[in-house]
């Protein structure tokens, strides 16, 4: 009898255990979220990325952290990214840029793919085609058949090698047959604020960083790289209107080092696509000439996968290297 109220009471114990143990436990998040971007103040995924910390911070309470890590077109800011705890309080902006950058850079020390989970999809943007006011093309067109004249003179700049920038410039100087001479930067910032100085004369950038300069006049916008109009610029061509077939565009979304609990990748997930479908954040994204995607782990999972393949032929076809 006694063995039986002993087991009796220590199986009751045992339950009561339980629910204080998962009571015990912190709920997410509980202190600062880490945002690691791989771009320099200014850029296109730092205005994002404040953007979305400053709407989380507002549902959760808790500060997201943005912490630029310009450099090796990403590459830093991912092993930043892999050296954290896999806690949930570390997370990555992910862009075409990194993509392109695993495509021309060797020896890396991560595998983008594998070593990063999808959190969610934010849009997709366009570059906008920013030239000097000073210079003597007013179109795509002007601006092919100016470089055609000068050939190696002209001077375009980008975030650097591997970029996002240098990669659609690479592309557009492949499809139009001309030479130009590429200045990387550490950031689309300095590229944009040289473009401004007539150090460079021309400059792919997003459409967030691009356009503060384009409506105040300090620079001119020939031509975006989508395949219809940005409703920003309604009234600037796209590139494929003189060189057919090309289309080219950026993108933003969430990912986190792989190890990451489910739990906080579900929560994470689905408060980020909740703010994208709002229509007081997602307008502010649309001022920026986002097209909102706003989709969840799988969505963005099915969108790396296609990127890959689509990057990876880009790559092969306009022979970038990280020397041009």
């Amino acid at each position: 009898m006694r063995t039986w109220k002993l087991l009796a009471a220590m199986a009751a114990s045992t339950l009561t255990a339980v629910p204080a143990t998962h009571a015990a436990e912190p709920a997410f998040p509980d202190k600062p979220i880490r945002l690691i971007i791989g771009s320099a103040p200014g850029s296109g995924p730092d205005i994002i990325a404040r953007l979305t910390a400053d709407h989380l911070y507002g549902v959760w309470g808790q500060r997201v952290v943005v912490d630029t890590r310009p450099g090796v077109a990403g590459i830093i800011s991912a092993e930043q990214a892999l050296r954290a705890n896999p806690d949930g309080y570390t997370w990555m902006v992910l862009t075409s840029q990194l993509f392109i950058a695993t495509s021309v850079y060797p020896n890396l020390t991560f595998n983008l793919d594998k070593d990063f989970v999808s959190v969610s999809m934010i849009g997709l943007v366009p570059w906008v085609v920013t030239v000097n006011p000073g210079l003597p093309a007013k179109s795509t067109s002007e601006l092919i058949a100016l470089a055609k004249k000068s050939p190696g003179k002209l001077r375009y700049g980008s975030g650097g090698p591997g970029s996002g920038e240098h990669f659609a410039t690479v592309m557009f100087t492949h499809m139009a047959g001309i030479d130009m001479l590429h200045v990387p930067y550490k950031g689309v910032a300095g590229a944009l604020i040289d473009a401004i100085a007539n150090e460079i004369q021309m400059q792919f950038a997003v459409y967030p960083a691009a356009f503060p300069h384009v409506s105040s006049g300090r620079l001119r916008a020939i031509a975006v790289s989508t395949a219809k109009r940005s409703p920003g610029l309604p009234d600037v061509p796209t590139i494929a209107d003189t060189l057919p077939g090309f289309v080219n565009f950026g993108w933003y979304s969430i990912v986190a080092p792989k190890g990451t609990p489910e739990a906080v990748l579900a929560k994470a997930s689905a408060e980020v696509v909740k703010a994208a479908r709002e229509p007081a954040f997602g307008n502010r994204l649309k001022t920026l000439g986002i097209e909102i995607i706003g989709g969840g782990r799988k969505e963005l999972d099915d969108f790396r996968t296609k990127e890959r393949k689509r990057l990876t032929e880009l790559v092969k076809a306009t022979g970038i290297s990280i020397g041009k």
